[in-house]
């Protein structure tokens, strides 16, 4: 039993699946920004990418089931090639499905890209975007050199076509620490982050998110760089809130790889804990989704991420 397991079991709390509410997709790792915090260690060189072939396979299996969201990331997901025709096919079935992009704004000022925001406006597309702060100095410290500047001008370009104005075009934005440490309490840090954005920019949107920087991939090894690897486990260790364990994204996703893999969540996808039956690693496709309801969720140390302080998921703090 790992130690996360244990701290559950400690609290009698069970931690198994729930009805699924969102089919997360990771549509690949190839993105124009290459951030410090990353836990998929996405780049400008990276190869992978869905195909059009595992993209109707996700279509044809989500086509068979009734849920809701779908939540396509990266990566920038925007990147891969046939990210206009997934959304395209994703708008087209029955019933109607809500799809969110994870955005990380820069990518809509890109050469060849410059059509996109309003390719997400026309199809209502919800955009939930990368900003880690609200000043220059820390943005562009976590990813990259100008990110800031292009962070605002890509969120000028959305609010001049009505995201965070219109109820039909939601945009959220993402707080990441910039650092070894707990994000602060996300009703606070959203009051900030709309004054000075609005105050600074006359930039408006709806929410924001803040997600604990969990030990993996890119961030796990600058914490292991830096020796603070140890440390950080331990705060997240001791911050274990009970409280966070029934609304855990990880309940009511099911979480796809490029290759249309299929994992509890993005975290685990990258530490490829892939869900397996019968001694074999199994796809989208060969998941029956009414089989899914109850199965046990596979843990490990990473895991106390999501359950330290108010908790954290791909819709922000768990508790208040």
């Amino acid at each position: 039993m790992n130690r996360f397991a244990a701290k559950l079991a400690e609290h009698s709390l069970p931690l198994r699946h729930a009805k699924t509410e969102i089919l997360q997709i990771n549509v690949g790792k190839l993105c124009n920004l290459t951030c410090v915090h990353c836990h998929v260690n996405a780049g400008p060189k990276r190869k992978e990418i869905m195909t059009r072939e595992t993209i109707d396979r996700v279509i044809d299996w989500l086509a068979k089931t009734d849920i809701p969201t779908v939540d396509l990331t990266g990566g920038a997901p925007e990147m891969i090639p046939d990210f206009k025709y997934f959304v395209r096919r994703l708008k087209a079935l029955k019933p109607p499905r809500h799809i969110i992009d994870r955005c990380n704004l820069t990518i809509l000022l890109e050469p060849g890209f410059e059509d996109y925001a309003q390719f997400l406006a026309e199809n209502q597309i919800e955009i939930i975007a990368s900003m880690p702060c609200y000043s220059p100095e820390n943005v562009n410290a976590q990813r990259g050199n100008g990110v800031f500047d292009g962070s605002i001008k890509g969120l000028q370009l959305l609010n001049s076509l009505g995201y965070g104005i219109d109820p039909a075009l939601p945009l959220h934005l993402v707080y990441n620490p910039n650092g070894a440490f707990l994000p602060g309490p996300q009703a606070e840090l959203e009051a900030d982050y709309k004054r000075e954005l609005n105050d600074h920019f006359g930039i408006v949107f709806n929410s924001l998110f803040t997600i604990t920087n969990l030990p993996v991939s890119r961030f796990a090894s600058y914490l292991r760089n830096n020796n603070k690897l140890a440390d950080y486990m331990l705060l997240l260790n001791d911050a274990f809130n009970p409280g966070t364990v029934q609304g855990l994204m990880c309940r009511n996703t099911i979480n796809v790889s490029w290759l249309g893999e299929v994992f509890d969540c993005d975290f685990n996808q990258m530490l490829k804990m892939q869900w397996r039956e019968a001694g074999r690693g199994l796809h989208l496709w060969d998941i029956d989704p009414a089989t899914v309801e109850n199965r046990e969720i596979q843990t490990a140390d990473h895991c106390f991420g999501c359950t330290a302080g108010a908790g954290s998921s791909c819709g922000g703090a768990l508790v208040a």
